[in-house]
């Protein structure tokens, strides 16, 4: 996720002189009492963070899509719903994975700590030997030609983070005639980078620390080793789909959260935690509720390899099919060990990155912040930067929110003051890490997020009138037709995995 900074929606005190108009908010979308949050314990929650741990420990350690770990987890989850009455099924689909067999880098003969981004393309077998030149550091780094100094032909260029994708510094530089690339971090942290898309991968290209960059910034000349063994391979995979058997399927309430791990370890945390309080919400719903519009429950795979499986199952459904759903709800990290709490900013009321979602998802964020504020937990806004599944549903004009406690940003003081854990380090230290199992999990943040989920997603299965008005299907069709444009570029970053930065 990124580590954008996030100005605070509302301050403690403004809260708590609204939380009860805040509570009046979700009202409309309730027909009863939300209770479902009641019948949530994070023990229950925890079961099946035990169950995945497990899994990950018969599996060759991770739950990475394609892989044994994985399949394994589909099939938990699909037995748990179907034992639950849910119309279960498990769609497959296949994509091109990427896969980094080896990589090196050495810089004047001295080995050099880095990694390379997501869909580099592989140098020749031993690697390429060329000197290092410096693109020059301004608001815009390596997003223009001007930016390259004259010698950069044949050269690997060292670049700062920042302005423009990945894909666009390197895309430059190879236009330029560089051999590789290594990019730097513009703040302190790994880099975590992706090219977003093989199509869009042109040099071989490295990631490393603000650190490490800075210290090679001054050996412009210096030979470079880079090597990088990497490969595409087709993989199929498989999507949960779970849909209640009774209530409207005309307005359908869609609630999701990526089952799939990176490579590097169990993810408890990304995303086992949305995972698993997503399934405890649907056990505890069950699969015939008495609600008037039915509950539409996925798990994605192939979301840490670019939003894959979310965005081929938006893709595969007709445009009357994806008229009938009313909402999607995304759950990605809602456990993080220094948990910060978060909705994402559907009305773009924070004015940071990218624009408010299509109409309705302001009033899904009223009602998050709504839900949260009853167990007295104070919401920030998240931006809808493009790095989790609600992308490619928001990119076909449907109302979208959800849930965050953060991963590779750093908690502030005033957060910390608010919320508690430590300022200065990261909400999820071990993000994307072997250590991300069992004891990267804040239990009272899992517990939490998971009883404000089941509650509003319990409160929309009886009505989504403040989301989107009962409209028409005629209407709704107007409408999203309308926004298509508005959200094109969502669409275009599609291949953006949620576990990597592409900027």
């Amino acid at each position: 996720m990124s580590s954008r900074t996030i100005t605070p929606r509302r301050t403690a005190a403004a809260l708590a002189a609204t939380c009860a108009a805040a509570l009046v908010a979700i009202a409309p979308a309730s027909a009863a009492p939300a209770g479902l949050g009641d019948r949530i314990t994070g023990d229950a929650v925890n079961r099946h963070l035990i169950a995945l741990q497990r899994i990950t420990d018969s599996n060759g350690g991770n739950r990475a899509s394609g892989l044994p770990g994985y399949e394994a987890s589909v099939d938990y989850v699909a037995g748990k719903l179907r034992g639950a009455g849910f119309d279960v099924t498990t769609p497959e689909f296949t994509y091109d994975a990427y896969y980094l067999d080896s990589f090196s880098l050495a810089v004047a003969g001295q080995p050099t700590e880095g990694d390379a981004l997501e869909y580099s393309p592989a140098t020749p077998q031993g690697g390429i030997t060329a000197p290092l030149s410096v693109a020059a550091v301004d608001d815009t780094p390596g997003c223009e030609a001007a930016d390259f100094p004259a010698d950069v032909a044949g050269s690997v260029v060292l670049v700062q983070r920042g302005s423009c994708t990945f894909a666009d510094k390197q895309r430059v530089a190879g236009d330029l005639g560089a051999a590789g690339a290594i990019i730097y971090n513009n703040v302190d942290g790994p880099l975590n980078g992706t090219l977003g898309d093989p199509a869009d991968a042109r040099i071989p290209t490295a990631g490393v620390t603000k650190q490490v960059g800075e210290a090679l910034a001054g050996q412009a000349g210096a030979e470079v080793k880079l090597d990088v063994q990497s490969r595409l391979e087709t993989v199929t995979t498989r999507n949960v789909v779970a849909q209640t058997r009774s209530g409207r399927t005309d307005n359908v309430v869609m609630a999701g959260a990526h089952l799939d791990s990176v490579a590097e370890g169990p993810g408890i945390n990304d995303n086992g935690s949305g995972s698993a309080g997503l399934l405890e919400a649907a056990l505890r719903m069950g699969g015939n509720p008495q609600t008037e519009n039915a509950v539409r429950f996925a798990w994605w795979g192939a979301e840490e390899s670019g939003l894959i499986g979310s965005t081929k199952y938006v893709q595969s459904l007709t445009f009357e099919q994806q008229l009938d759903i009313a909402l999607y709800l995304n759950f990605d990290m809602i456990g993080s060990p220094n948990a910060g709490y978060f909705a994402y900013d559907g009305d773009d009321s924070d004015a940071v990155g990218s624009g408010p979602g299509p109409q309705g998802s302001g009033q899904i964020e009223q009602d998050f912040v709504a839900a949260m504020a009853a167990q007295g937990v104070e919401l920030e806004g998240t931006d809808f930067n493009g790095r989790s599944d609600y992308g490619e549903f928001i990119a076909n004009g449907i109302p979208a929110g959800g849930l965050f406690t953060g991963a590779e940003g750093v908690k502030t003081e005033a957060q910390a003051a608010k919320w508690g854990g430590t300022a200065g380090a990261a909400y999820d230290p071990n993000y994307h890490q072997a250590a991300d199992h069992l004891g990267n999990i804040d239990r009272l943040a899992l517990e939490r997020n998971a009883k404000g989920l089941a509650n509003v997603v319990e409160a929309y299965s009886h009505s989504t009138e403040a989301v989107n008005g009962m409209q028409t299907r005629e209407e709704r069709a107007r409408l999203r037709q309308a926004q298509l444009s508005t959200f094109a570029a969502h669409a275009e970053g599609r291949a953006i995995p949620h576990g990597h930065n592409a900027s």
